[in-house]
Order: C-alpha cells, then structure tokens, then sequence
C-alpha cells in the first residue's frame, strides 16, 4: 500500500488538509481528519506558497505536479474544470456540452463532486445554469467565499465564521 503523506494549510476559507504520494499533490480538501501524521515535504512548501498567492490575489493559476485519480470520464471533466479562467465560471450545461454530452449534466455534476484537489482544479467555478451556487461538496458558503474572492482579489474578506 502506498503511504500517504500529510500536512495542514490554515486559509481564510478553513484549514485545510494537502495530501501527496510524495510526488505530486494527491487531495487537497477542507476535511477535517483527526490523528494523522504531519510531513514536512518540498511539494508542500510549493503548494502552499501557491496557495499563500491565491488568496493574496496574486495567483490566477497552479503550476503543480498533481494526481487526481478517478474513471476516464472524471478526468476528463477536471480536464475541463481546470480550463476554467480565475474569476469566472461556467455552468455544468456548459462543461456537458464541452465534453460532447449535453444530457451528461448531472454526471458532470457527480464527477465536478468528486474532485480530490479543491481550488488547484476550480470545482467552485461551476454553477447552476439559473446563476445559483448548486452543489460543492465543501458546502456552499467555501463556494461562494471563492468565488467572491477571485472576484474582488483585493477585497480583504474575513474568515467564515464557521470555523
């Protein structure tokens, strides 16, 4: 079996938990995980320098060694999530469509769900065709933090109070 190793990431979203193989970022998530075992790891110190730019408002993109393991068709959607520009979204109609499939879209959905690296693949930029913030699997209110983040970059928003 293969280990896993960890580290924590205080953001103004939550903390959040990074995850590697020891070669590339595994998961990246706001869960909480109790008795695990903090690494000190190079990747981990690039990752949260990207990170630490990201929500400075000085970051627009990752450029990290990633592994996102699921069936070819959630590649293919974190393929597509991963295309979406900083400060903007697209509707899962428009992700089925790009992907070929405009009746896919609740099956984008459950892929977009399944993604292991929030905010490296920008699952939070995919909205409801009305405009709403339907489904992220980090609740909601990270979404809609995100979103107004890459939004307003300059904007010095509080932490959720949630936490």
């Amino acid at each position: 079996m293969e280990e896993v190793l960890y580290q924590t990431y205080k953001s103004p979203v939550g903390t959040l938990l990074l995850s590697s193989d020891g070669e590339a970022l595994t998961g990246l998530s706001f869960r909480q995980q109790n008795e695990i075992s903090i690494c000190e790891l190079p990747l981990f110190d690039q990752v949260i320098k990207q990170l630490d730019e990201y929500f400075e408002g000085v970051r627009k993109a990752f450029d990290l060694p990633l592994k996102n393991e699921g069936t070819i068709f959630q590649q293919r959607v974190w393929e597509e999530v991963a295309k979406i520009p900083y400060g903007t979204s697209v509707t899962y109609k428009d992700l089925s469509i790009a992907l070929g499939d405009m009746k896919a879209i609740r099956a984008v959905g459950t892929a977009n769900g399944k993604n292991n690296l929030a905010i490296i693949i920008p699952c939070h930029r995919v909205i409801g065709s009305d405009g709403s913030l339907t489904g992220y699997a980090w609740g909601i209110d990270k979404k809609q933090w995100l979103l107004r983040h890459e939004s307003h970059p300059n904007y010095k928003y509080e932490q959720l109070s949630i936490f």
